[in-house]
């Protein structure tokens, strides 16, 4: 599946080191002047520029838009856009033709399709997020008209090794949201969210509200009590009841394990079986890269959210 969303819909292609990545938008409303700006400001925070630890690749990150567009306004026909990848090395990854890495998609992919792109993990690689951003901030940028506004925070560990790599845990709010999104049973909102987070590359946890802590309190505490105008008294269930938005601000956290290749002593296991490891690690890695992970998941909540606010109101 390489498309997300009902209404709002966006189809990704590209690997990361292929020709380009890129995206078609469906579903967007015509006659919307996009800020290209914003756009250009989502992908700096995704490359992660004036970050320590990150990356040596460097993107332009170039938006090319292929259609949907006159004159900076959408047209209401499909948004096609494409990002060329140009700083991409790719002999970078030649021994890893016979080899698989662990944590990675080397050795899964090779089994699901007989072949797999060794080129820097081809489309399993974050790489292919820049697409997701691009919709993203389009999709935020309609939010913003209803008033929706979605922000994150990271928090990680404190490792000053440099020849290690660590991950972290990102905590999105999605402030105004109007009661009764999501679709039950199978499509309660929180599913949705669950399903869009994992959807990116690194996640291995989420939680909404309190989460797991919820498990540790009496249902006299966990509950969230009414006022008089519909608000409630607290928000340990984050935002969501019955699985649908209770228009409280929805609250989620996000896990990312750490960076698995780093720049020494690799282990991997050739196509026999046979181990060996890779003393110097060739390539362009990341230490961390949950802070360069939160704007794509606030772009995945920008999503998820657009697309059920529009089924609410063609269900009204």
């Amino acid at each position: 599946m390489n498309t997300w969303g009902t209404l709002f819909r966006l189809t990704t292609f590209g690997e990361s080191h292929g020709a380009a990545i890129g995206g078609v938008i469906d579903g967007c409303p015509a006659n919307m002047d996009i800020d290209f700006s914003l756009i250009e400001r989502e992908l700096a925070r995704r490359r992660g520029d004036n970050i320590n630890g990150t990356t040596d690749r460097k993107e332009a990150d170039e938006v090319e838009w292929l259609s949907g567009l006159m004159d900076g306004k959408t047209l209401g026909t499909p948004l096609a856009f494409m990002i060329r990848n140009k700083s991409h090395r790719s002999d970078d990854y030649d021994w890893l033709k016979e080899l698989y890495r662990p944590g990675h998609g080397d050795y899964t992919w090779q089994q699901k399709y007989g072949i797999h792109d060794h080129r820097g993990g081809g489309r399993c690689s974050a790489r292919e997020t820049a697409a997701r951003v691009v919709a993203g901030a389009i999709a935020k940028q309609i939010l913003q008209q209803k008033g929706i506004a979605i922000a994150s925070s990271c928090s990680t560990p404190e490792f000053d090794d440099p020849s290690d790599s660590y991950g972290g845990t990102v905590l999105c709010k999605i402030d105004n949201v109007p009661a009764g999104l999501g679709e039950p049973l199978f499509n309660r909102l929180p599913a949705q969210l669950a399903h869009a987070m994992f959807s990116i590359p690194s996640v291995t946890g989420f939680e909404m509200g309190d989460g797991f802590r919820a498990a540790e309190m009496r249902g006299s505490e966990y509950r969230d009590e009414w006022n008089a105008d519909f608000t409630t008294k607290s928000n340990h269930c984050g935002g969501i009841m019955g699985g649908l938005s209770n228009a409280m601000p929805i609250l989620f956290r996000v896990a990312l394990h750490p960076v698995i290749t780093v720049k020494e002593n690799l282990p991997c296991i050739d196509q026999k079986g046979n181990s060996h490891i890779i003393k110097e690690v060739p390539g362009r890695h990341d230490m961390c890269h949950v802070p360069r992970a939160a704007v794509v998941i606030e772009s995945m909540a920008a999503l998820t959210i657009l697309d059920n606010l529009m089924l609410f109101n063609l269900n009204r």
